[in-house]
């Protein structure tokens, strides 16, 4: 799922290319992805895009008119830049936006369709989407700390609650841990002042880096490679590789559709947490440490 680097690049991209022009044309290919009824999404046919921005994992168009086009591009959507004729063709096209001079498609890589796309009129219905989360590069220290410690709950799961901080999900959530040095599965009432502040850190450090290098990336093209994995992440999607700063065996505990990616040298003291499918398989013969895991005689 693209998350605040990737969504921030897109935005930026939008604003570039669309904001000052009027939206010539809309077509909906998947019955799927519109997900509101009034008003109608063709309504922002002829009207000009006033601004690009984010909520959250959100991009919004805002139209003339006080209109809004809410996107959440969920796990498999992409926007693409097309020639200004481009008409939905592919079995993953399931809109295009045409424009002056070019258009823009929005795609889905998959059969489940989560993508969507809400139309609504005025900021109160647009606040609708705003979760409350905190923005990371806009907080202090004591803000973050108070986000932060709301609730008692695993740094995974409060990094990645919407409602806590807005943008972070799974891959930024593994890597921004991994650089604070801090265990995925330690509760929020149990860091210290020094460990929130070294997570807080983390959290600005590792969105900045990530923000610049895409930026980089793309230059002046519009983003097409966004991925939430990629070759230059320390532990995110690398299970069974080496840690970039100790050469450790990245681990994993999986859950649902997703697994959390971390180093047990470097946030876990050497404690292997456990998969809980594999320790439910294997009770007293799951590992408990990297000593056992690496060598099990």
């Amino acid at each position: 799922m693209p998350e605040l680097p990737d969504v921030t690049l897109y935005v930026e991209a939008l604003q570039r290319r669309i904001v000052g022009k009027p939206l010539k044309r809309v077509s909906i290919r998947s019955p799927f992805l519109v997900r509101s009824v009034a008003p109608d999404v063709f309504s922002a046919e002829g009207c000009c895009v006033d601004d690009v921005f984010r909520i959250g994992k959100r991009i919004v168009w805002k139209f003339e008119g006080d209109l809004y086009l809410v996107f959440h591009l969920m796990i498999a959507g992409r926007f693409h830049l097309k020639t200004r004729d481009y008409r939905p063709r592919g079995k993953n096209d399931v809109a295009v936006f045409g424009f002056d001079d070019f258009a823009l498609a929005l795609t889905e890589a998959s059969p489940k369709k989560r993508a969507s796309l809400h139309a609504v009129e005025g900021e109160e219905d647009l606040n609708e989407f705003r979760r409350g989360g905190l923005e990371v590069f806009e907080a202090t220290l004591d803000q973050f700390k108070s986000a932060l410690t709301q609730s008692n709950r695993t740094l995974k799961r409060a990094l990645t609650t919407p409602a806590a901080f807005s943008g972070i999900g799974n891959a930024y959530s593994d890597e921004i841990l991994h650089a604070a040095r801090l265990s995925p599965l330690k509760r929020t009432g149990q860091l210290s002042d020094e460990e929130i502040q070294r997570l807080y850190a983390a959290c600005q450090e590792t969105l900045h880096h990530w923000t610049d290098k895409l930026r980089r990336e793309a230059g002046d093209n519009f983003p097409e490679r966004v991925t939430a994995f990629r070759d230059e992440m320390a532990v995110h999607g690398k299970f069974g590789q080496p840690c970039p700063d100790c050469d450790t065996s990245i681990q994993r505990i999986r859950y649902a559709e997703n697994e959390v990616n971390y180093c047990p040298r470097c946030q876990t003291g050497g404690k292997m947490l456990a998969d809980r499918s594999l320790s439910r398989l294997l009770h007293d013969d799951w590992p408990k440490t990297i000593e056992e895991w690496e060598d099990p005689s």
